[in-house]
C-alpha cells in the first residue's frame, strides 16, 4: 500500500512529533525532579533512621547500667534490712548476763563503746594510734592518765547494769593492804 503524505499532513506530523518531544521533555524533567526528592527524601529517612538507632543503642547502654545499678542498690538495701532486722532482734533481748562490752576512753572521758576489744582497738588506729600497737593492762594511774585505754565491762541483772570487769583493789593509805 501506498500512502501520499501532504505538506499539511507532514506539517501536522513534526508539529505533533514537536509536541510530544516537548511533553517527553517536560515528564522527564518532572521525573528527575521527583527522584531527586525521592532520593533525598530516602537520604534523610536514612540518617533519621541511623541517628535512631544510634540513641537506640545509647539508651540501651544507659539502661543496662542503671539496671546494674539497681540491682546493687537492691542487693544492698536487702543486705541492710537483714542487717536491721539481726539489730532489732539482739536489741529487743537486752543484754545478757556475763556479756561484755568495751568501752573506748580518751583521756578518761568515754569515747565509744564496742562487742570487743579489737573493735575498739581497730578504732583508735583511725585515730593515728598505731595499728601494730601492743595494748597492755593498765596499772594503777587514773584513766585521765592515759591517751587511749579500754576498759571492759559486763552486765550484772542483779543491778541491771554494766559494771567495770577489772576492779583495781584499792591501797590502803600508808602500804598497808
Amino acid at each position: 500500500m501506498i500512502r501520499i503524505v501532504t505538506r499539511a499532513r507532514l506539517a501536522r506530523l513534526e508539529d505533533a512529533a514537536r509536541t510530544a518531544s516537548e511533553q517527553v521533555r517536560q515528564t522527564s524533567g518532572a521525573a528527575n525532579e521527583a527522584f531527586g526528592r525521592h532520593v533525598r527524601e530516602l537520604w534523610n529517612v536514612t540518617d533519621r533512621a541511623e541517628r535512631v538507632e544510634a540513641a537506640t543503642a545509647e539508651v540501651g547502654v544507659l539502661l543496662s547500667g542503671a539496671l546494674a545499678e539497681l540491682s546493687d542498690a537492691q542487693q544492698e538495701m536487702l543486705r541492710k534490712d537483714i542487717e536491721i532486722r539481726w539489730l532489732r532482734e539482739e536489741l529487743s533481748r537486752g543484754p545478757v548476763e556475763g556479756e561484755t562490752v568495751t568501752v573506748l576512753m580518751h583521756h578518761g572521758e568515754p569515747h565509744a563503746v564496742y562487742a570487743s576489744r579489737e573493735d575498739a582497738h581497730a578504732d583508735t588506729a583511725t585515730h593515728g594510734y598505731p595499728a601494730d600497737h601492743v595494748w597492755t593492762p593498765c596499772d594503777e594511774r587514773p584513766a585521765a592518765a592515759f591517751t587511749w585505754r579500754c576498759e571492759a565491762f559486763t552486765y550484772n541483772p542483779a543491778t541491771n547494769g554494766f559494771h567495770r570487769a577489772n576492779r583495781s583493789i584499792p591501797r590502803a593509805p600508808g602500804g598497808a593492804a
